[in-house]
């Protein structure tokens, strides 16, 4: 309960009231609050809807992450808020404040051989988005591209065990080797944790983890990284789209219209952060008897379209349910290689021909890439 329905009474928030909760909030390495350092801009208040960007300058990932989680948390203690969106931007260093060892690198520099960066993202757990990940990285692979997948899923690395990836990542000159399976780069957090291993991090762990498996990796030349994301729009969503050099964003869905719900929230957040909107992936899409080849949409049908129009993007493509794809996944050979003629397979072939054709496109465009 928001503290407005707790105490319909209450005087409305005010901005001097904001911005005394955030003086709270210091830049670790200047050792000054974010409102003196004049990182709180456009600040807006409507109805307890409290709005504001962190307008950073050379802070490092990690402290940007910390300050960004820190500032949403005060306000939304204040008496009368009721909800609090707080964007991450940033501008040129401030005259006479040098970049600094530790500060953010040149996103062009993280992975300077890596063509295209694809993020396979959600708005909730359990629409099939890793499948998609993995059947995606292994189409685009087939179709002659040179291929890498980050399991930025941290909370639930399942990648390895989809992909069938064994083995341990190798070390070479301090930088680490990914382990290759069917002829993709693999690099996950499952790598190094043991079986069964609760992972308990906050955003700016999660934010240091991504930066380790971009620069310290040696992905060599790659048409494709893919990033299998972390499902919904948390504090660590926030943080890794910062990270990541995006080139564009698939999001995955299932047709019912709970799903939905999440998906346009999820869309809304890489909007914001000015990530270019692939299109949208129907997963489960429907499910053909393998007696009478009658096709039922077990999770209603027409979702995924219905998004796509909204939102102005492609519905890249419409995944059949199958349970010969849960048995690829659970056995480490994807659809793609176990069953290579079935229309799993050739649903997750067109995706990768209209994810290429479609980053292609947005390449030669030069849409915003994130700040």
């Amino acid at each position: 309960m928001s503290p407005t329905e707790q105490n319909p009474g209450a005087a409305p928030v005010t901005e001097e009231a904001v911005l005394q909760a955030l003086r709270a909030v210091r830049d670790p390495d200047a050792q000054q609050d974010i409102v003196t350092l004049g990182l709180v801009k456009g600040l807006v208040i409507q109805n307890g809807q409290v709005s504001f960007t962190l307008e950073f300058t050379t802070q490092p990932a990690l402290a940007k992450a910390e300050i960004h989680s820190q500032a949403r948390k005060v306000v939304s203690r204040l008496a009368g808020v009721s909800e609090v969106k707080a964007a991450m931007g940033s501008t040129a260093p401030a005259a006479g404040r040098s970049a600094q060892a530790g500060a953010d690198a040149p996103r062009q520099d993280l992975i300077p051989e890596v063509k295209h960066t694809i993020a396979v993202s959600s708005g909730k757990g359990g629409v099939g988005k890793s499948t998609v990940a993995v059947n995606l990285a292994l189409a685009l692979h087939q179709a002659g591209g040179t291929v890498g997948l980050v399991d930025v899923d941290v909370y639930g690395p399942d990648i390895p065990l989809m992909i069938g990836a064994r083995g341990k990542p190798g070390m070479f000159e301090y930088r680490i080797i990914p382990v290759e399976s069917y002829g993709v780069k693999v690099i996950s957090i499952g790598f190094f944790v043991a079986p069964g291993e609760a992972i308990i991090w906050r955003g700016p762990m999660i934010h240091s983890a991504v930066q380790q498996f971009l620069k310290d990796v040696m992905w060599g030349e790659l048409d494709y990284l893919i990033f299998d994301m972390p499902p919904g729009t948390g504090d660590a969503q926030l943080s890794l789209s910062q990270v990541i050099p995006l080139s564009g964003v698939v999001m995955v869905t299932t047709p019912q219209d709970v799903a939905l719900l999440d998906v346009r929230k999820a869309l809304a957040m890489f909007r914001k952060l000015n990530v270019p909107i692939l299109g949208v992936v129907e997963n489960m899409s429907d499910f053909a008897c393998p007696h009478c080849g009658e096709r039922t949409p077990i999770f209603g049908e027409g979702g995924g379209k219905k998004i796509a129009e909204e939102v102005g993007v492609p519905l890249l493509a419409q995944i059949p349910l199958d349970p010969e794809t849960r048995k690829g996944g659970d056995e480490g050979r994807p659809i793609l290689l176990r069953k290579p003629e079935s229309p799993q397979a050739a649903a997750f072939r067109e995706l990768a021909a209209a994810v290429a054709e479609r980053v292609s496109m947005l390449s030669v465009l030069k849409l915003p890439t994130i700040a």
